[in-house]
């Protein structure tokens, strides 16, 4: 069946997640769980978007089959260890930070700390299916207040594949959530879900990568100097009065 050319909306949707979802073992150094929902306008991303990062790509590995990728690049592991070079990893850097700066975009995100989740609730939910509430609920609110008409036309929410099981348990939660809406968001409304294996070498799979972790670092340490947090800050979805905190970061419990 072939796709109708309006049927889609202006914006497509990258998520990544920090952390892990486990209840059982809980980092006592990370003891939280981020969803991460990055918003693109398409026409930006296709434009522009993929060219920076591609140029980026050109400039340090000669070609663009390489996948931009947050741990490997803080720990300077396999492609990144010519990030042991201080002068070269400055330079790195920065070249990503002005990127991410420069390029227009909003962030929809979700913090949970796992430890007072437990603490709080006898029978606590999953982590990854309490984020994806949150972040589906705020994206379905940025895009009602952008143009209701992206609201009658589907838009694709990209996750990165993690397993098997993992991405049926997260398809299965997904579809649950649209079928039945929730309390700020009506039942059936038009997102559609697409788990991309890493190999695809999505741009917007890694810009996500990348913004997840400052995140997370920032709301376990507010007061810690964090650089790559003050860069992603200013695209946050924000409410009326320029406040973030519980759409830009949504923290729980």
């Amino acid at each position: 069946m072939e796709s109708k050319l309006n049927a889609f909306s202006d914006y497509i949707v990258y998520a990544d997640e920090s952390g892990d979802h486990s209840l059982e073992s809980i980092d006592p150094n990370y003891p939280i769980f981020v969803l991460c929902f990055c918003v693109f306008k398409k026409e930006t991303y296709s434009s522009s978007i993929i060219q920076k990062i591609n140029e980026l790509k050109f400039k340090y590995f000669g070609h663009d089959n390489i996948i931009l990728h947050s741990h490997e690049i803080r720990k300077r592991t396999h492609n990144f260890l010519f990030l042991n070079d201080k002068s070269i990893e400055k330079k790195f850097l920065t070249d990503v930070t002005s990127i991410i700066k420069k390029i227009d975009f909003k962030i929809i995100s979700c913090v949970i700390n796992k430890a007072e989740l437990k603490n709080k609730y006898s029978k606590p939910d999953n982590p990854y299916h309490i984020s994806l509430k949150f972040c589906i609920e705020r994206l379905y609110r940025y895009l009602k207040s952008i143009d209701e008409k992206n609201l009658n036309s589907t838009t694709h929410i990209v996750f990165e594949a993690r397993g098997k099981k993992e991405d049926d348990e997260l398809e299965l939660e997904f579809r649950r959530l649209i079928d039945s809406g929730t309390a700020f968001m009506p039942k059936n409304a038009d997102f559609k879900i697409h788990i991309a294996d890493k190999k695809t070498n999505s741009t917007g799979l890694q810009i996500a990568d990348l913004i997840a972790h400052p995140i997370g670092r920032y709301c376990l340490n507010k007061n810690q100097d964090n650089q790559a947090f003050r860069v992603v800050e200013d695209k946050l979805l924000r409410n009326e009065n320029k406040d973030y905190n519980g759409l830009g970061i949504k923290y729980f419990p």
